[in-house]
């Protein structure tokens, strides 16, 4: 072969390969959108997606002014829009989502309502290259990571310990959860009946109902377990919007010091409940401090900073430094207990 022909021919072949290699995906996650530094996307567009709008455990969670996930995004200099539906149902959550990967979304953080229901939106996401962080609520099967508030474990045994010793080791319980196919809320449950048979045979774990998360629904259900078992000394309500429905019932002479309540709770609602006697402790983490980490967590996952292998580690701004732990979960942190002597001290 003529050499300058040869010559020309390498020439032509090194640039077609330069060429695919600019137009082949990343490696990291996020779909189209999003400029490139050094290899890691910036100017990203994340979408927070909570159980439902309204709900003031995800507003705190959420909002830029609570300095939760709106707030991480917006000091990262990426773009931040929550949306959702006004209901905790998948059926209302998951247009939410859809409408996200349809305007371009390189992220989203998601706390799910029904990871079975979500999962085939989700996963479709992620095949796009759509980063999915879950946070508060889990969907194991089809997310990059999961910030958890904290151990489920450590937050159903605290909760069975919390009421346990305020009525005394033994009689009759009951739990107002969110709904049943709340991935978060079936955990700790699961973990709630572990403790139960483990430390405490004397007390008998007599129903689970579910609020739905609704305000109306939980003071109905709360109403029914009180009527179905008149000896009730307990109930548990692992649901910030279950907690303040049973208090709101509760409170009253002929319940407020009978029928203890913990479980968890934010302590601007509940303060009333705790001054005046209606709940003696419940505890929580601070909902903005789980938005603002599960922000972090999802923009370094979709700028390829983070790969979700155990062990790696990263910063979340003021929050200082996480580890991602097996099956790529990060913990937020222990739960903290509120009672009359600590509970003025917060606001959220």
């Amino acid at each position: 072969m003529n050499p300058r022909r040869a010559a020309w021919l390498a020439a032509l072949a090194v640039s077609a390969v330069a060429a695919l290699a600019a137009c082949s995906p990343g490696a990291s996650g996020g779909s189209s959108g999003g400029s490139s530094s050094g290899g890691l996307k910036t100017g990203l567009k994340v979408y927070v997606v909570p159980k439902q709008l309204g709900n003031p455990y995800f507003t705190v969670a959420d909002s830029a002014k609570t300095g939760g996930a709106i707030a991480a995004l917006n000091a990262l200099g990426e773009s931040g829009t929550e949306t959702s539906g006004t209901a905790a149902t998948p059926s209302s959550q998951i247009p939410a989502i859809q409408a996200a990967i349809s305007k371009g979304a390189n992220a989203l953080v998601v706390s799910a309502s029904d990871s079975s229901a979500l999962c085939p939106t989700l996963t479709s996401a992620m095949r796009r290259g759509v980063t999915v962080v879950t946070y508060d609520s889990d969907a194991p099967a089809c997310r990059d990571l999961f910030v958890n508030q904290a151990s489920s474990k450590a937050i159903g045994t605290s909760e069975v310990d919390l009421l346990a010793k305020e009525i005394g080791d033994s009689g009759q319980i009951a739990i107002v959860s969110a709904a049943a196919s709340a991935t978060n809320q079936n955990a700790w449950i699961g973990y709630m009946k572990q403790e139960l048979k483990k430390k405490y045979p004397k007390i008998r774990l007599v129903s689970t109902v579910y609020g739905n998360d609704d305000p109306t629904t939980s003071t109905q259900v709360t109403q029914g377990l009180l009527e179905q078992y008149p000896h009730l000394k307990g109930i548990i309500s692992p649901t910030t919007v279950g907690i303040a429905a049973a208090a709101a019932v509760l409170d009253s002479p002929k319940y407020r010091g009978k029928v203890q309540l913990t479980g968890l709770g934010t302590p601007d609602e509940m303060k009333k409940f705790v001054s005046d006697g209606t709940v003696k402790a419940f505890e929580l983490w601070n909902p903005a401090d789980l938005g603002y980490l599960a922000a972090y967590a999802a923009v370094d996952y979709a700028s390829g900073k983070l790969s979700g292998a155990a062990g790696q580690s990263f910063t979340a701004g003021k929050l200082g430094r996480f580890t991602v732990g097996p099956d790529k979960t990060i913990v937020l942190g222990p739960p903290l207990v509120f009672t009359s002597s600590n509970i003025s001290k917060y606001h959220f």
